[in-house]
């Protein structure tokens, strides 16, 4: 690694490599959109239908749970240990060597998965009670609670498996079939609101058979594209297996640091199932816009460049590691500033377009677009995360982030304690925005320290463009904006027209301003010409 000065250090001509990781971060970023279209559109019916009421708290509980170990086994942990282990097992181009592991993590995985799961089901109850012990003093919202996670919580199992077969396919760069998986899930919910509910006794149940549906349905896309590449093996027991131990040591102490944020959202959910009713349901859609972005930009990139780390890291190329992470931090300031504004400065214009409908009234809305203020303030630091994180886990360091995610963690309560009394369910929102800034000030100083992260040349002068581009758009949504009785008087149309103007002419004001200013799309091809 060079010695230079980080200010002023040039980087390598890497302009083929990152363009193709430019290239698979938009292919990557294109089909997370469509799904967090859908997604939109699946919460859109929900939020009509359901509201935010007790019924709607119940069902959100019982799908975060899996939910939340899903990103730990499939998107968080498991993948940051197994990509690694397996770039460096690729790199001896033994294909029969490839398989066998392949074979025994699964088989170890499937085994895992499914005592967890029975485990689960049968505990039902106490899981419910321990997730929202705010449940307890409503028997019937409790009881509800545990009925639908004995049908949600097997979806763990099926996406987990879902997620190793779709990190097999992001290591053969084959992001396109992993990335639109999730559609799946959100046409199943659609289709189980407007079609299953109205026929079954308590409606909501029938939400939470679409979620296992979808797992089944998202398994099984997988599994001809990996037969494909000669990797649809059968499942074997590997616990003794050498590189099983690896990819199990490595992932434990993954399974905390990748997911702090999640940790986090998931103990927002737990201390607002003790505030008034409503809370849950007002964190959750409040989330889901928040997810937009961050699902659609920072988890496309980092999932791109996971694999052209461990690679980098397996073929000793310590500059082109750092000249990586460098990359994708400029692409996610580039996409996260104007999005952090935009969630901020339109809350309650989203809010009311997407859910001022049926059950939804005024009050959730208001409520709802308050704590989506409070997580647009870290939807930066939630989207660096996501690319800070790899710079650990391909190079086989769990410890530090661990570490880092204990800190994050401690924080993130110590700031619930102190924001929920006053703020309520913002304060929760408030507090996890927090604890995403400390991680990634830990997370990026010590990746500096290390010189494992070098910044290239050129900072001042991108932040710059940024700036000012920003403020162009922020411009534009002052002109245009409505106060907020009006958004939530008009109807549907109205709604769609004035935050569909809006949108265009903030997105053009800004990709304008960044002409304007000297970024040219050459820019974004690699980190010399920045």
């Amino acid at each position: 690694m060079s010695s230079s000065s980080p200010s002023s250090r040039p980087s390598p001509n890497l302009s083929k490599d990152t363009k193709g990781l430019l290239g698979s971060s938009l292919i990557v970023a294109s089909m997370t959109m469509l799904s967090r279209i859908l997604g939109l559109v699946r919460d859109v019916v929900i939020a009509t239908i359901f509201g935010a009421g007790s019924h709607a708290d119940a069902f959100f509980v019982a799908f975060k749970i899996p939910n939340f170990l899903r990103r730990l086994f499939a998107e968080g942990a498991f993948n940051q240990a197994f990509v690694p282990v397996l770039a460096e097992l690729s790199q001896q181009d033994n294909k029969q060597l490839l398989q066998a592991m392949v074979s025994k993590v699964a088989g170890s995985l499937l085994m895992v998965l499914t005592l967890i799961t029975l485990v689960a089901v049968v505990a039902a109850p106490v899981l419910a009670l321990v997730f929202a012990p705010g449940f307890a003093g409503d028997g019937n919202k409790l009881g509800l609670t545990a009925d639908l996670l004995r049908i949600t919580f097997p979806y763990l199992l099926l996406i987990s498996m879902t997620g190793f077969l779709g990190s097999l396919l992001n290591h053969a760069q084959r992001f396109v079939i992993p990335a639109l998986t999730p559609v799946l899930l959100n046409l199943s919910l659609i289709t189980a609101a407007l079609w299953l509910a109205p026929q079954m006794r308590v409606p909501v149940m029938a939400l939470a058979w679409g979620v296992m549906v979808a797992g089944i349905l998202q398994l099984a896309l997988q599994l001809p594209f990996v037969a494909q590449l000669g990797l649809l093996v059968r499942p074997r027991l590997g616990f003794t297996d050498s590189r099983v131990k690896q990819v199990m040591k490595l992932m434990l102490p993954a399974m905390f640091g990748v997911s702090v944020s999640q940790i986090n959202l998931l103990l927002d959910t737990v201390l607002a199932s003790l505030l008034q009713t409503g809370s849950v349901s007002w964190l959750y859609y409040s989330d889901r816009l928040m997810e937009l972005p961050l699902g659609v930009f920072g988890i496309a990139i980092a999932t791109v460049i996971l694999p052209g780390l461990s690679k980098r890291h397996a073929a000793k190329s310590p500059q082109a590691f750092s000249d990586t992470l460098d990359w994708a931090l400029r692409m996610v300031l580039l996409v996260g500033v104007p999005a952090a504004i935009a969630l901020a400065l339109l809350a309650v214009p989203l809010v009311a377009t997407l859910f001022h409908y049926g059950a939804m009234g005024e009050q959730d809305v208001l409520f709802s677009a308050a704590s989506l203020r409070a997580y647009a303030l870290g939807l930066l630091f939630f989207m660096f995360i996501k690319v800070l994180a790899p710079g650990y886990f391909a190079r086989q360091d769990m410890k530090t982030p661990v570490r880092i995610g204990i800190w994050a963690m401690a924080s993130n309560m110590l700031f619930n304690l102190l924001l929920v009394w006053q703020f309520a369910h913002v304060g929760l929102a408030m507090a996890t925005s927090l604890s995403a800034l400390l991680n990634v000030v830990l997370l990026g100083l010590g990746l500096y320290k290390q010189k494992i992260w070098l910044p290239c040349a050129g900072w001042g002068l991108f932040l710059g463009r940024i700036v000012l581009s920003s403020a162009a758009l922020v411009g534009v949504i002052y002109m245009t904006y409505q106060p907020s009785q009006i958004w939530l008087a008009w109807g549907l149309w109205p709604r769609v027209e004035h935050l569909s103007m809006i949108v265009i002419f903030g997105v053009l004001a800004y990709a304008i301003g960044l002409v304007l200013v000297g970024l040219r799309w050459s820019h974004l091809q690699g980190p010399k010409s920045l």
